[in-house]
């Protein structure tokens, strides 16, 4: 099915290897280069820059390789929350606060400057964007493909594979419950249904033919192989290059991502369930609310006093659950090794 003519058009001959955007710092002009350069699809995350800031860096990426590349957006849903439940939230972090010496941030809705974002990339007509935590209406996917652009969009479940497809985008990042980060399921669903993610591939080849790019647990050859076999186009790792020196990886999630902890879902330091390593501020609180992004902004300052003492403790350690298998290596031998036959 994915080697339909229709799947190879919309493909267009990008790589099939593919370094997943990981916002917050972890992705960089640098780690994007190395990637692209060694043969994979580099990738730049908007999520929580500025426009003014992508824009530079799309600039940068340009001026650095000739090879393809993507970025990344939030599609950030303004939905309904329960207030008494936020609060209840807020009140249970103010010890954290209270430990770490700072103030809470204020919980509020922001759709991470879609608009601005968007404009520059019409004006930049990069290779790929793709979408993450919604669905694309089409005329924006439309728009973005009249300047060249392939649009991709990241789902989670079967059904969000559906109404991405309806959009007319290019392919679909299928991203199993392995992945580390948010996961970028449409409705969030605390993960209870979450598939493993050649479940979910094989799921999904099963009605389209568009091209999937799998993403989770994509640590090795094996892997790779796995996910191709299982119907994926491509491939998407995270946590594999966290390590790279490429890459904008805090030193506190550098050291957590060399040990064997394990990792779970948690909604406790943005609202919005995501994987991570865990840790004390997860198990201290481990029935936070969906409330996104308004537990992202509350938390801003916790994180950031956690980082700069050298505490794992209150951060997000953010990693897929093969986390102890990443290699501090340049990006390129990441890159070779995935793609080792």
């Amino acid at each position: 099915m994915c080697g339909s003519n229709a799947s190879h058009d919309r493909w267009n001959n990008l790589p099939d290897l593919v370094c997943a955007p990981m916002a917050g710092g972890p992705s960089t002009v640098d780690l994007a280069v190395a990637v692209s350069d060694a043969g994979g699809l580099g990738f730049l995350a908007a999520g929580y820059l500025t426009a003014d800031t992508l824009g530079a860096q799309v600039s940068e990426l340009r001026a650095r390789t000739d090879q393809p590349f993507g970025v990344n957006l939030f599609l950030v849903p303004e939905t309904a929350i329960d207030g008494d439940t936020l609060d209840a939230y807020l009140a249970e972090l103010q010890p954290d606060a209270d430990r770490l010496g700072v103030a809470l941030g204020e919980p509020r809705f922001d759709d991470d400057a879609l608009d601005a974002k968007l404009a520059v990339l019409l004006s930049a007509g990069v290779p790929v964007v793709s979408c993450t935590f919604g669905c694309p209406e089409a005329a924006l996917v439309r728009a973005l493909q009249a300047g060249g652009t392939k649009v991709w969009v990241t789902v989670a479940t079967g059904a969000d594979a559906q109404l991405a497809a309806a959009s007319g985008c290019d392919a679909l990042v299928v991203q199993g419950r392995e992945a580390g980060g948010h996961r970028a399921a449409f409705q969030d669903d605390g993960g209870v249904d979450a598939l493993d993610t050649l479940d979910l591939v094989r799921e999904v080849a099963a009605y389209t033919e568009l091209p999937l790019v799998a993403a989770g647990g994509i640590a090795d050859a094996a892997a790779v192989r796995a996910a191709r076999a299982a119907g994926a186009r491509a491939v998407q790792a995270g946590t594999a290059f966290l390590l790279t020196p490429e890459a904008g990886t805090h030193a506190v999630l550098r050291a957590a991502v060399k040990t064997t902890t394990a990792t779970t879902f948690t909604r406790a330091f943005s609202g919005r369930t995501a994987r991570g390593i865990v840790n004390g501020f997860v198990e201290r609180h481990p029935d936070a609310p969906f409330a996104y992004p308004q537990v992202h902004h509350a938390t801003t300052p916790l994180r950031a006093a956690s980082r700069a003492a050298d505490d794992p403790d209150s951060v997000n350690l953010w990693a897929g659950t093969r986390h102890a298998e990443a290699r501090a290596v340049p990006a390129a031998e990441v890159v070779r090794a995935l793609a080792a036959r």
